[in-house]
């Protein structure tokens, strides 16, 4: 059963430190926990018609939040960094974010 790319790609990380990185063409995305980097690859591939160089990924682990007396952790998540080829085009969705 292979996944739809929407279900691989959850949603665009917009942080100071992600933007950085949108001049070398690296984008970072929030990805399903259970997404290889190939799956990653060919998702972005096909949602945003360029071409992917290489996947880094990492888990990311939930973060303590405390509220009075009780406290608890966030949901862990994927996080993907997409690297473009030099021939390709960029995202158009982060060039609006510049």
């Amino acid at each position: 059963m292979s996944k739809l790319a929407q279900d691989i790609i959850l949603r665009p990380i917009i942080t100071e430190e992600s933007m950085m990185g949108v001049s070398d063409k690296k984008y970072t995305f929030k990805v399903a926990k259970d997404a290889n980097k190939i799956e990653i690859a060919k998702a972005v591939e096909e949602l945003f018609g360029v071409k992917v160089a290489k996947v880094n990924t990492m888990n990311v682990r939930g973060h303590l939040r405390r509220q009075g007396m009780h406290q608890g952790y966030t949901a862990s998540w994927k996080k993907a960094i997409v690297t473009l080829t030099e021939a390709s085009k960029t995202i158009d969705f982060f060039d609006g974010m510049m």
